[in-house]
């Protein structure tokens, strides 16, 4: 698998296009800390860390529904393994005008776009979420 993010992204936007409440998907250290700030930002209802069958460490995600309509309308991968895109503090782009959130990945860990400014950080933007 070359996107391991994108995978999770892409499950997520199929789960829900299906109305399931849960999704798993592998577990990883950067899938955690996005689906971090999901949680944080009210997209999911959260994550726990699971062991399948077979023994391999995966992550079931809660997604969450208001009046049957899915909390997260747009789901977008912005940097790709082909094309990374990078952003310092002042660059970092809004989504929505502030409405949505930019998941950014900074020195100082995985954050919102609204986090990453008040730190005054840039880094890599992976994706973002209205």
């Amino acid at each position: 698998m070359n996107d391991p993010l994108g995978d999770m992204l892409t499950r997520i936007r199929n789960a829900q296009m299906r109305g399931k409440s849960t999704v798993r998907t592998p577990a990883s250290k950067l899938r955690a800390w996005v689906l971090d700030v999901l949680a944080n930002e009210g997209y999911i209802r959260g994550y726990e860390r699971v062991t399948s069958s077979d023994g391999h460490a995966e992550l079931d995600i809660q997604l969450k529904y208001s009046a049957g309509e899915p909390a997260i309308r747009e789901l977008s991968r912005v940097s790709k393994p082909g094309r990374r895109v990078y952003a310092g503090a002042r660059e970092i782009p809004s989504v929505r005008n502030g409405l949505g959130v930019s998941v950014v990945s900074t020195p100082k860990g995985v954050m919102s776009d609204a986090a990453a400014r008040a730190a005054n950080v840039g880094g890599e933007v992976l994706c973002r979420v209205f």
